[in-house]
């Protein structure tokens, strides 16, 4: 038997979504920053909201922008920028955060995270 390794998490609804801003939203895989890029295709991308250089939740409270046709979103701590694409550090490609699929479903925001397995599951 085959078993699902990810699964869709609602996160919240589109009139949630800041336009050219994050959200932060807490997810089965922990805290996970959305960003609604009205003006791209895709509009919609999704990024662990943890900062590797700083220790902290805050990378939906960066500031958005573009580096070489790259989105990216800049971190409010100490301004790396990583890729809302691949998660990748522009400034030290050695160093990336999670990303997410993420979609719109009628008027719900959904995330593909880790599939969470209940603790009274039998194996």
């Amino acid at each position: 038997m085959t078993r699902k390794t990810t699964q869709w998490h609602h996160l919240c609804d589109v009139q949630d979504l800041i336009p050219e801003s994050g959200i932060a939203v807490w997810t089965p895989a922990g805290p996970v920053a959305i960003f609604y890029l009205p003006h791209q295709i895709p509009s919609l991308y999704a990024i662990g909201h943890h900062d590797p250089f700083s220790g902290a939740n805050v990378l939906a409270r960066g500031i958005t922008g573009d580096l070489k046709g790259e989105p990216v979103v800049a971190s409010p701590i100490y301004k790396q920028h990583f890729s809302l694409r691949s998660g990748v550090c522009q400034e030290d490609d050695s160093v990336r955060v999670p990303t997410f699929q993420v979609l719109v479903d009628g008027e719900q925001v959904l995330v593909e995270v880790p599939a969470t397995q209940r603790a009274d599951a039998v194996a």
